[in-house]
Protein backbone atom coordinates (compact mmCIF):
# COMPACT_ATOMS: atom_id res chain seq x y z
CA UNK A 1 0.00 0.00 0.00
CA UNK A 2 1.57 3.37 -1.09
CA UNK A 3 2.09 6.02 1.50
CA UNK A 4 -0.95 8.49 1.28
CA UNK A 5 -0.10 12.45 0.82
CA UNK A 6 -3.81 13.96 0.30
CA UNK A 7 -5.94 13.92 3.00
CA UNK A 8 -8.81 11.05 2.39
CA UNK A 9 -12.40 11.55 4.17
CA UNK A 10 -15.17 8.89 4.16
CA UNK A 11 -18.56 10.47 4.35
CA UNK A 12 -21.30 7.62 4.97
CA UNK A 13 -24.67 8.58 2.87
CA UNK A 14 -23.23 10.89 0.55
CA UNK A 15 -24.44 9.45 -2.66
CA UNK A 16 -27.68 12.22 -1.95
CA UNK A 17 -28.90 14.84 -0.46
CA UNK A 18 -26.37 16.73 2.26
CA UNK A 19 -23.77 14.01 2.15
CA UNK A 20 -23.34 14.36 -1.19
CA UNK A 21 -22.90 18.21 -1.53
CA UNK A 22 -20.23 18.03 1.38
CA UNK A 23 -18.67 14.78 -0.67
CA UNK A 24 -18.11 17.17 -3.88
CA UNK A 25 -16.89 20.43 -1.72
CA UNK A 26 -14.27 18.22 -0.21
CA UNK A 27 -13.18 17.17 -3.06
CA UNK A 28 -13.04 20.78 -4.73
CA UNK A 29 -10.74 21.44 -1.70
CA UNK A 30 -8.36 18.88 -2.83
CA UNK A 31 -9.33 15.98 -0.40
CA UNK A 32 -10.16 12.84 -1.62
CA UNK A 33 -13.62 11.76 -1.03
CA UNK A 34 -14.41 7.88 -0.22
CA UNK A 35 -18.09 7.95 -1.25
CA UNK A 36 -20.68 5.31 0.41
CA UNK A 37 -24.07 4.59 -0.35
CA UNK A 38 -26.42 1.84 -1.19
CA UNK A 39 -27.24 2.65 -4.50
CA UNK A 40 -24.27 1.27 -7.39
CA UNK A 41 -25.47 4.10 -9.85
CA UNK A 42 -25.57 7.26 -8.07
CA UNK A 43 -22.34 6.26 -6.31
CA UNK A 44 -20.42 5.76 -9.96
CA UNK A 45 -22.46 9.29 -10.86
CA UNK A 46 -20.84 11.12 -8.32
CA UNK A 47 -17.86 9.88 -8.78
CA UNK A 48 -17.70 10.38 -12.35
CA UNK A 49 -18.54 14.05 -11.72
CA UNK A 50 -15.90 14.43 -9.03
CA UNK A 51 -13.08 13.34 -11.15
CA UNK A 52 -14.67 15.14 -14.25
CA UNK A 53 -14.32 18.47 -11.93
CA UNK A 54 -10.56 17.49 -11.12
CA UNK A 55 -11.00 15.31 -7.51
CA UNK A 56 -10.21 12.47 -6.44
CA UNK A 57 -13.15 9.88 -5.27
CA UNK A 58 -13.86 5.74 -4.61
CA UNK A 59 -17.03 4.49 -4.52
CA UNK A 60 -17.83 1.87 -1.14
CA UNK A 61 -21.33 0.42 -1.17
CA UNK A 62 -23.02 -0.57 1.91
CA UNK A 63 -26.35 -1.11 3.38
CA UNK A 64 -26.41 0.35 6.66
CA UNK A 65 -29.15 -2.12 7.73
CA UNK A 66 -26.62 -4.89 8.42
CA UNK A 67 -23.52 -4.79 10.67
CA UNK A 68 -22.00 -7.22 8.60
CA UNK A 69 -22.23 -4.71 5.52
CA UNK A 70 -20.75 -2.14 8.25
CA UNK A 71 -17.99 -4.41 8.80
CA UNK A 72 -17.27 -5.40 5.29
CA UNK A 73 -17.24 -1.14 4.45
CA UNK A 74 -14.65 -1.34 7.12
CA UNK A 75 -12.27 -3.67 6.02
CA UNK A 76 -12.51 -2.60 2.48
CA UNK A 77 -11.80 1.49 3.32
CA UNK A 78 -8.77 -0.05 5.61
CA UNK A 79 -7.16 -2.38 2.85
CA UNK A 80 -6.86 0.59 0.62
CA UNK A 81 -6.15 3.65 2.83
CA UNK A 82 -3.20 3.87 5.08
CA UNK A 83 -5.14 6.50 7.48
CA UNK A 84 -8.06 8.46 7.57
CA UNK A 85 -8.04 12.09 7.77
CA UNK A 86 -12.08 12.79 8.07
CA UNK A 87 -14.52 10.39 9.10
CA UNK A 88 -18.28 11.74 8.45
CA UNK A 89 -21.43 9.62 9.98
CA UNK A 90 -23.95 11.33 7.76
CA UNK A 91 -26.07 8.17 6.73
CA UNK A 92 -29.74 7.63 8.14
CA UNK A 93 -33.38 7.13 7.25
CA UNK A 94 -36.19 9.41 8.36
CA UNK A 95 -39.28 9.08 10.60
CA UNK A 96 -41.31 7.85 7.65
CA UNK A 97 -42.85 4.50 7.53
CA UNK A 98 -43.98 1.68 10.18
CA UNK A 99 -41.72 0.21 12.67
CA UNK A 100 -39.25 -1.94 10.40
CA UNK A 101 -36.08 -4.35 12.02
CA UNK A 102 -32.79 -4.30 10.67
CA UNK A 103 -30.73 -7.56 9.36
CA UNK A 104 -29.65 -8.37 12.52
CA UNK A 105 -33.15 -7.73 14.37
CA UNK A 106 -33.09 -4.62 15.56
CA UNK A 107 -35.12 -1.28 15.26
CA UNK A 108 -34.20 0.00 12.05
CA UNK A 109 -34.08 3.42 12.67
CA UNK A 110 -31.74 2.84 15.98
CA UNK A 111 -29.91 0.58 13.73
CA UNK A 112 -29.04 2.47 11.21
CA UNK A 113 -28.94 6.11 12.13
CA UNK A 114 -26.59 5.23 15.70
CA UNK A 115 -25.51 1.66 15.59
CA UNK A 116 -24.01 1.75 11.67
CA UNK A 117 -22.07 4.77 12.88
CA UNK A 118 -21.04 3.43 16.42
CA UNK A 119 -19.50 0.36 14.83
CA UNK A 120 -17.78 1.97 11.29
CA UNK A 121 -15.98 4.72 14.14
CA UNK A 122 -14.55 1.56 15.71
CA UNK A 123 -14.00 -0.13 13.39
CA UNK A 124 -11.57 2.69 11.45
CA UNK A 125 -10.43 4.30 14.87
CA UNK A 126 -7.11 2.96 13.77
CA UNK A 127 -6.94 4.80 10.35
CA UNK A 128 -7.87 8.18 11.76
CA UNK A 129 -5.04 7.73 14.50
CA UNK A 130 -2.60 7.42 12.13
CA UNK A 131 -4.51 10.31 10.36
CA UNK A 132 -3.91 12.84 13.26
CA UNK A 133 -4.86 15.37 13.96
CA UNK A 134 -7.87 13.48 12.29
CA UNK A 135 -11.86 14.59 13.02
CA UNK A 136 -14.91 13.09 13.54
CA UNK A 137 -18.15 14.38 13.01
CA UNK A 138 -21.66 12.70 13.81
CA UNK A 139 -23.99 14.03 11.61
CA UNK A 140 -27.34 14.34 14.54
CA UNK A 141 -30.30 16.04 14.73
CA UNK A 142 -32.22 19.24 16.86
CA UNK A 143 -34.85 16.13 17.19
CA UNK A 144 -33.83 14.09 20.51
CA UNK A 145 -36.01 11.77 22.92
CA UNK A 146 -34.46 10.83 25.82
CA UNK A 147 -34.43 6.66 25.17
CA UNK A 148 -36.76 4.79 27.32
CA UNK A 149 -33.75 1.79 28.25
CA UNK A 150 -36.72 -0.85 29.12
CA UNK A 151 -37.71 -0.76 25.18
CA UNK A 152 -35.19 0.84 23.35
CA UNK A 153 -36.20 -1.15 20.23
CA UNK A 154 -39.83 0.19 20.66
CA UNK A 155 -41.71 -3.04 20.19
CA UNK A 156 -44.62 -1.09 22.27
CA UNK A 157 -46.53 1.90 20.67
CA UNK A 158 -44.58 2.78 17.86
CA UNK A 159 -43.51 6.21 16.69
CA UNK A 160 -41.46 6.69 13.98
CA UNK A 161 -40.74 9.79 15.25
CA UNK A 162 -39.93 8.74 18.92
CA UNK A 163 -37.76 6.29 17.00
CA UNK A 164 -35.63 8.62 14.37
CA UNK A 165 -35.37 11.12 17.92
CA UNK A 166 -33.91 8.77 20.14
CA UNK A 167 -31.38 7.62 17.76
CA UNK A 168 -30.68 10.98 17.06
CA UNK A 169 -29.58 11.16 20.92
CA UNK A 170 -27.71 8.18 21.02
CA UNK A 171 -25.56 9.72 18.34
CA UNK A 172 -24.77 12.76 20.42
CA UNK A 173 -24.22 10.25 23.73
CA UNK A 174 -21.77 8.76 21.68
CA UNK A 175 -20.07 12.14 20.91
CA UNK A 176 -19.72 13.43 24.25
CA UNK A 177 -18.31 9.40 25.75
CA UNK A 178 -15.84 9.32 22.60
CA UNK A 179 -14.29 12.45 22.91
CA UNK A 180 -13.47 11.71 26.49
CA UNK A 181 -11.42 8.45 25.70
CA UNK A 182 -9.57 10.11 22.22
CA UNK A 183 -8.44 12.79 24.00
CA UNK A 184 -4.77 12.58 23.47
CA UNK A 185 -4.94 10.56 20.50
CA UNK A 186 -4.96 13.62 17.68
CA UNK A 187 -8.72 12.56 16.77
CA UNK A 188 -11.70 14.78 17.78
CA UNK A 189 -15.38 14.49 17.67
CA UNK A 190 -18.33 16.69 17.36
CA UNK A 191 -21.74 16.18 16.52
CA UNK A 192 -24.55 18.71 14.74
CA UNK A 193 -27.68 19.50 13.86
CA UNK A 194 -26.71 20.54 9.89
CA UNK A 195 -30.17 22.68 9.42
CA UNK A 196 -33.83 22.49 9.78
CA UNK A 197 -35.92 20.28 7.00
CA UNK A 198 -33.23 20.43 4.36
CA UNK A 199 -34.84 19.75 0.91
CA UNK A 200 -33.39 16.19 0.91
CA UNK A 201 -35.24 12.99 -0.29
CA UNK A 202 -35.68 12.10 3.80
CA UNK A 203 -37.59 15.39 4.79
CA UNK A 204 -40.12 14.84 1.32
CA UNK A 205 -41.00 11.53 2.06
CA UNK A 206 -41.82 12.69 5.54
CA UNK A 207 -44.26 15.22 3.91
CA UNK A 208 -42.63 18.11 5.48
CA UNK A 209 -42.04 21.26 3.47
CA UNK A 210 -38.22 21.99 3.09
CA UNK A 211 -37.36 24.85 5.34
CA UNK A 212 -33.76 25.14 4.38
CA UNK A 213 -31.20 23.93 2.19
CA UNK A 214 -28.46 21.25 1.75
CA UNK A 215 -25.90 23.89 0.89
CA UNK A 216 -26.86 25.21 4.61
CA UNK A 217 -26.57 22.10 5.98
CA UNK A 218 -23.06 21.23 4.29
CA UNK A 219 -22.09 24.56 5.78
CA UNK A 220 -22.37 23.47 9.03
CA UNK A 221 -21.02 20.13 8.50
CA UNK A 222 -17.66 21.50 6.49
CA UNK A 223 -17.30 24.01 9.50
CA UNK A 224 -16.59 20.93 12.17
CA UNK A 225 -15.18 18.97 9.27
CA UNK A 226 -12.38 21.21 8.26
CA UNK A 227 -12.86 24.87 9.88
CA UNK A 228 -9.81 26.20 11.53
CA UNK A 229 -11.98 27.59 14.58
CA UNK A 230 -12.68 24.02 15.44
CA UNK A 231 -9.71 22.95 15.38
CA UNK A 232 -9.07 21.39 19.63
CA UNK A 233 -12.63 21.25 20.01
CA UNK A 234 -14.07 17.77 21.07
CA UNK A 235 -17.09 16.31 22.35
CA UNK A 236 -19.44 19.29 21.50
CA UNK A 237 -23.22 19.50 19.72
CA UNK A 238 -23.69 22.06 17.51
CA UNK A 239 -27.18 23.81 15.75
CA UNK A 240 -25.87 25.06 12.63
CA UNK A 241 -22.64 27.19 13.12
CA UNK A 242 -23.47 27.61 16.84
CA UNK A 243 -22.99 25.38 19.49
CA UNK A 244 -25.48 24.11 21.82
CA UNK A 245 -27.12 22.05 24.06
CA UNK A 246 -28.85 18.45 23.48
CA UNK A 247 -31.15 16.92 25.44
CA UNK A 248 -30.24 16.47 29.28
CA UNK A 249 -30.23 12.93 28.85
CA UNK A 250 -27.31 13.34 26.61
CA UNK A 251 -25.19 14.72 29.94
CA UNK A 252 -26.57 12.05 32.30
CA UNK A 253 -23.26 9.50 32.83
CA UNK A 254 -25.14 7.02 34.18
CA UNK A 255 -27.48 7.06 30.89
CA UNK A 256 -24.56 7.19 28.10
CA UNK A 257 -22.73 4.29 30.38
CA UNK A 258 -25.97 1.97 30.00
CA UNK A 259 -26.17 3.15 25.93
CA UNK A 260 -22.46 1.75 25.80
CA UNK A 261 -22.86 -1.28 26.78
CA UNK A 262 -26.07 -2.04 24.55
CA UNK A 263 -24.10 -0.69 22.26
CA UNK A 264 -21.19 -2.77 22.36
CA UNK A 265 -23.44 -5.46 23.05
CA UNK A 266 -25.28 -5.18 19.99
CA UNK A 267 -22.82 -4.52 18.36
CA UNK A 268 -20.55 -7.19 18.69
CA UNK A 269 -17.22 -5.15 19.20
CA UNK A 270 -15.03 -6.01 22.51
CA UNK A 271 -14.50 -2.35 22.98
CA UNK A 272 -14.69 1.03 22.15
CA UNK A 273 -12.37 2.42 23.59
CA UNK A 274 -8.87 4.15 23.03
Amino acid sequence: MAEQKVKTALVTGSTDGVGRVVAKRLAQDGIRVLVHGRDHGRGASLVAEIKDAGGAAEFFAADFAALAEVRRLAAAVSKTNDRLDLLINNAGIGSAGPRETSADGYELRFAVNYLAGFLLTDLLLPLLKKGKPARIVNVSSLGQQAIDFADVMLTHGYSGSRAYCQSKLAQIMFTIDLAAELKGTGVSVNALHPATYMNTTMVRRAGVTPLSSVEQGADAILNLATGKAIAGRNGLFFNGLQEARADAQAYDAAARQRLRRLSLELTGVGSATV
